[in-house]
């Protein structure tokens, strides 16, 4: 298994999603969701015009029952990093807008929602199908204006969005770490809300380069694999599970 490019970075945050503790429960979404300002529509069963920075996939083995086997697979955005020293994510490959980068400090593909004019090219790029396209202003019923994070921007129409690693966490984390006296983030001061919601405790967050955190030694376990491995889009999040078929499915296997 071929490493994350991290670019001569010092950190790289990442995640390990555990799917055989996936219970399929959707709390990470509806954390995403309320986090980061996402918006809703009235009718959510129609998924062309709804947004998800983070959906949940259902994924079977193919089999009748009894046979059947069931796995839930969360998908963020991957964070890719291009393959080498020198790539770069597809998205920020083909922006002309320079409305997404590669942070070279954290390895998180940022996204600049002013600089967004709408082409969508990045979202024809991404293999994951994890970018999404605002048709609407986003709109609130009364009151629900005040559950918004006031630490996380609501995006206009005509631009295209997609989950950030609650970036803004990490800034909020800098900033007291400063306060502190201290230049350095912890691992426990630095957390995604999916992270943090998941009941089952399937969501590591974490440096991917650093071996103190848990992520690095997760990333290493045997049964460890990412999506798409073959296309060498280099994404930071890795999964775990047991079952082979799963496996096979994440790099979109065919016997």
């Amino acid at each position: 298994m071929s490493e994350a490019s991290n670019h001569g970075a010092s950190k790289m945050y990442g995640m390990v999603i555990d799917l055989d503790k996936c219970t399929g429960c959707g709390a990470c979404m509806v954390a995403c969701m309320a986090e980061n300002n996402v918006p809703f529509k009235e009718d959510e069963s129609d998924k062309l015009k709804s947004i998800t920075w983070l959906r949940l996939y259902k994924l079977n083995n193919g089999k009748p029952f009894p046979d059947v086997q069931i796995c839930y697979l969360p998908r963020p955005c991957m964070h890719c990093g291009g393959e080498g020293n020198h790539g770069h994510s597809p998205c920020v490959s083909v922006c002309p807008a320079t409305a997404t980068d590669y942070d070279l400090e954290t390895g998180i593909v940022s996204q600049i929602y002013t600089r967004c004019f709408g082409c969508r090219y990045c979202m024809a790029a991404c293999p994951y199908h994890a970018r999404y396209f605002n048709w609407w202003d986003p709109v609130w019923p009364e009151g629900m204006e005040r559950y918004l994070n006031p630490n996380v921007s609501v995006r206009m129409r005509g631009v295209v969005e997609k989950c950030s690693f609650c970036y803004h966490r990490y800034q909020i984390a800098k900033n007291n770490a400063y306060n502190n006296g201290s230049r350095e983030v912890l691992e426990h001061e630095y957390q995604t809300a999916c992270t943090q919601a998941c009941p089952a405790g399937s969501i590591t967050f974490g440096d991917l380069n650093n071996p103190k955190h848990e992520v690095y030694k997760l990333k290493q376990n045997k049964n460890a694999f990412r999506l798409l491995e073959k296309l060498k889009t280099n994404p930071k999040v890795y999964y775990i599970s047991k079952l082979e078929w799963v496996r096979k499915l994440g790099d979109n296997y065919r016997s």
